[in-house]
C-alpha cells in the first residue's frame, strides 16, 4: 500500500516533467510548423504555463498515476506471487536463475497491465488532440483493442531488464544482509 501511494504521489508531482518529455519526443514526428520546440524541461514548463495555463502541466495525471500504481503492483506483487508459486511447485530454486525467471515474468506482467495507461497518458499529454482522458480512451478503443498496446515491445525492452536487475540485486542484498 505505501509503495503504491509513493508511486502515485511521485507520478503526480513529476507529471509536469512527463508532459514536457512526451511533447519533446512527439516533436520529432511533427511538421516543423506544429512542433513545440522546447529547449529543455524548464523552457517547456514555462512555455506551457504561459500559453496553456498551469492546469496543462497536469494533463494525463490520472492515467499517469494509475500507471505508476499498476507498475508497482506488476513488479512487486507478480514477482512475489510468481516466486512463491514456482518455489512451492519446485519448478525453480531460490537462486539467481529462479530470481531471473520470476523477475522476467514480473516485468512482462507489469508491462502488460500498464501499457494501456501508458498509451492514454502519452496521447493526452501530447497536447490538445483530446479534450480529456475519457475522449482519448473512446478514440483509442475505436482503433481496436490492440491500439492500447502500441509501443508494447519498446516498453517491455526498457522495463523487463530494469525489473530483472532490481530483483536479482535485491535478492542478493537480502542474502548478504539478512533481517535481524
Amino acid at each position: 500500500s505505501s509503495g503504491i501511494n509513493a508511486e502515485y504521489g511521485g507520478a503526480a508531482v513529476g507529471n509536469f516533467a512527463d508532459v514536457v518529455n512526451v511533447r519533446m519526443q512527439w516533436d520529432i514526428k511533427q511538421a516543423e510548423a506544429e512542433r513545440y520546440n522546447y529547449k529543455h524541461v524548464v523552457d517547456g514548463t514555462m512555455r506551457i504555463v504561459r500559453s496553456e495555463g498551469v492546469g496543462a502541466l497536469f494533463r494525463g495525471v490520472g492515467p499517469n498515476c494509475g500507471r505508476a500504481a499498476l507498475m508497482n503492483i506488476g513488479q512487486v506483487a507478480f514477482y512475489d506471487q510468481t516466486k512463491d508459486t514456482l518455489l512451492r511447485m519446485e519448478l525453480i530454486g531460490d537462486n539467481t536463475g529462479g530470481h531471473f525467471v520470476c523477475s522476467f515474468i514480473a516485468g512482462t506482467a507489469a508491462t502488460l497491465i500498464t501499457q494501456p495507461f501508458d498509451v492514454v497518458k502519452t496521447r493526452v499529454m501530447q497536447g490538445s488532440r483530446y479534450s480529456g482522458v475519457v475522449q482519448c480512451i473512446v478514440a483509442t478503443a475505436r482503433e481496436g483493442p490492440r491500439s492500447f498496446y502500441k509501443g508494447f515491445v519498446p516498453a517491455w525492452v526498457r522495463l523487463a531488464p530494469q525489473t530483472i536487475l532490481t530483483w536479482i540485486i535485491l535478492e542478493k542484498l537480502r542474502k548478504w544482509f539478512p533481517a535481524a
